[in-house]
């Protein structure tokens, strides 16, 4: 996530935040087993992409899609990411953006395949005329989006099998995780911030659909009931301290600095009644913000967060 100004978030978040964008769980982070990706066979194709053989210099200039990768056992044939991708701890960091890629310098490292999220400077247009591979994946909408980009990218990489245990795997935690939520009279309450300009999610959003698989409300929905800033409101102070939120949801701890603490000292927030009942919750930045296989430490940490306060 990347909130600097109001305006260079509210710019950057459709195309890069969410794309690029504790509690963590290993069996989401670690290769599944059962892949042989010796005995794949090639070629493959996915959409308009065509593989012939299997690739062995993945770039990546995707943190998601660098995380999917490792999930599904092709780490070994990624030989660079860009500089945003810090998960796993092992993955080959370079000084490659994905914010403002370069085609030259991703061809210096002679890929066999280009793992991307945006578009961003005609990039894939580029890559292309130099005859390299582009595999594009958009940040998700829904988690459907999600299992789709992790079985294409099992099939390209001739991990289908690993991808596919991966991407069960994921469903059957969810679903195990979703039916722990407590059965409430009514649903609590809550803001999810995703900077200290109290930029937010609704339920419309990726994240705001992991939040209602939580059971619980989103105050910004009314916020953005036209759609027109696509689920990404900016809320005030007044609307925030209005609702009252029985949680908040911090997505910008890392990136802002922003802590329950800080919150509490907010002018008029002492009052509200997650800060009064300890009920602000601060979350890791990149799993609130990439939607890979960690999906399922995210829904984790809100369950976990909203179920302690339910005892």
């Amino acid at each position: 996530m990347f909130r600097h100004t109001p305006r260079v978030f509210a710019a950057s978040l459709a195309v890069a935040a969410l794309t690029l964008g504790a509690c963590a769980e290993t069996t989401t982070e670690t290769p599944a087993g059962g892949g042989s990706p010796s005995a794949a066979t090639f070629p493959v194709t996915v959409g308009e992409l065509t593989l012939e053989q299997r690739p062995e210099k993945i770039v990546s200039l995707s943190p998601t899609g660098t995380e999917m990768l490792f999930a599904i056992g092709a780490g070994s044939q990624v030989t660079a990411v860009d500089d945003q991708s810090n998960h796993p701890v092992d993955a080959p960091k370079t000084d490659l953006s994905g914010y403002q890629p370069n085609a030259e310098a991703v061809a210096a490292k002679n890929p066999d395949l280009v793992v991307l999220a945006n578009d961003t400077n005609k990039i894939v247009e580029q890559l292309t005329a130099l005859k390299i591979p582009v595999y594009q994946a958009p940040a998700a909408q829904t988690l459907d989006d999600s299992y789709r980009q992790l079985t294409e990218l099992g099939t390209l990489t001739g991990n289908t099998d690993a991808a596919a245990d991966v991407v069960q795997r994921m469903k059957d935690d969810i679903t195990k995780i979703a039916a722990e939520v407590p059965q409430r009279a009514e649903a609590p309450t809550y803001f999810h911030e995703l900077g200290p300009e109290l930029y937010t999610a609704t339920s419309k959003t990726f994240i705001g659909s992991i939040y209602s698989l939580a059971g619980l409300e989103n105050i910004a929905d009314a916020a953005d009931a036209d759609g027109k800033n696509g689920g990404y409101p900016q809320l005030s102070q007044e609307v925030i301290i209005d609702a009252d939120p029985d949680f908040i949801f911090l997505g910008d701890v890392r990136q802002a600095g922003q802590t329950a603490d800080k919150v509490k000292a907010r002018s008029g927030w002492a009052s509200l009644s997650a800060v009064q009942n300890d009920q602000v919750v601060e979350l890791d930045d990149d799993i609130a913000s990439r939607w890979g296989p960690r999906v399922v430490d995210l829904l984790r940490a809100i369950v976990d967060a909203t179920a302690k306060a339910s005892e």
